[in-house]
């Protein structure tokens, strides 16, 4: 058995404002220094992210392990996008550290869109069904030569046993708050259900924050920093964080899915939901967060 990879400890995030990149902007892209520059609202955490005008948006790597994608997201999306059925990002110009800023930065065009929530989606099956298209079209594409799993994206693709410390740590914090013997058996069975080692592209990180929607129907997916080839299963955790369960059948069989790779897509989703669980579960500022994680932890226990 190879080595369990180390995700090493969280990284050194830096903080970026707006004249920082009106400067970096206006140095490098002088063409489009006239533009306006403000926050886009729930940016995210791998990147801080700019409105550049209208149309545009900046985005500059918070860590220097996130730095890692941007080579990445300028060689592979262009050629993913022109392969899949919806709109993703596509970087229009890669800018380089200055301006106090010690990272390459990208420029892209603003995609349009809403992000999903439940209640924001017109029709679960029918959302849960252009997802699998677009997943499987992805799936599609030629991996040769493809990103392996690595620091970029923190192992996505790779074995779920690099999180098997994580699932732990979550345990021994949250106590009697979860079934400890449930959550045993699931991860042990997502542990147990091994990959074909075909290596698939998958996106890494399809979440609610990064699937847009267009009068209630899946219309983009953003934000592919994490992205690579490798086993695709880290995709499917979306269909108990998202999905009904209706969708979630229809979504499977879209797919095509079988049983192991079911069972390390729940994998995925249950220690990230763990890990999100056990920071919020006793912070009353967390409420919410806390409460979606039981609510996730629910539909798959249910199964």
């Amino acid at each position: 058995m190879s080595a369990v990879p180390d995700l090493g400890p969280p990284p050194r995030r830096i903080a970026v404002d707006v004249e920082q990149v009106r400067r970096l902007v206006a140095d490098q892209f002088p063409h489009l220094a006239g533009l306006r520059i403000e926050p886009v609202a729930n940016g995210g955490w791998d990147n801080w992210t700019f409105h550049l005008g209208p149309e545009l948006l900046v985005r500059l790597p918070s860590a220097a392990e996130y730095a890692l994608a941007v080579d990445k997201e300028h060689l592979w999306l262009p050629a993913l996008a022109a392969r899949l059925p919806l709109p993703v990002p596509a970087p229009l110009a890669k800018g380089e550290p200055g301006a106090g800023y010690p990272y390459p930065w990208s420029i892209y065009r603003w995609l349009d869109g809403e992000t999903s929530r439940p209640d924001r989606i017109a029709d679960p099956v029918r959302f849960a069904l252009d997802l699998a298209d677009f997943l499987a079209a992805l799936q599609g594409v030629d991996a040769t030569g493809g990103p392996q799993p690595g620091i970029h994206n923190w192992f996505r693709g790779g074995t779920l046993r690099t999180y098997d410390q994580k699932v732990e740590r979550a345990l021994a914090a949250l106590g009697g708050h979860v079934d400890g013997e449930l959550v045993r058996e699931i991860w042990a069975r997502a542990l147990a259900s091994r990959w074909d080692g075909t290596d698939r592209w998958f996106h890494g990180d399809i979440a609610s924050g990064n699937l847009l929607l267009a009068h209630g129907r899946l219309a983009a997916v953003i934000d592919f920093g994490t992205c690579g080839v490798g086993d695709p299963a880290c995709d499917l955790a979306i269909a108990w964080t998202l999905l009904t369960a209706e969708g979630r059948e229809a979504f499977r069989e879209r797919l095509s899915v079988d049983d192991a790779m079911w069972a390390r897509g729940r994998g995925w989703a249950l220690w990230k939901t763990l890990s999100t669980y056990s920071r919020s579960f006793d912070d009353p500022e967390e409420a919410e967060e806390s409460a979606e994680a039981q609510r996730i932890l629910g539909e798959m226990f249910a199964e």
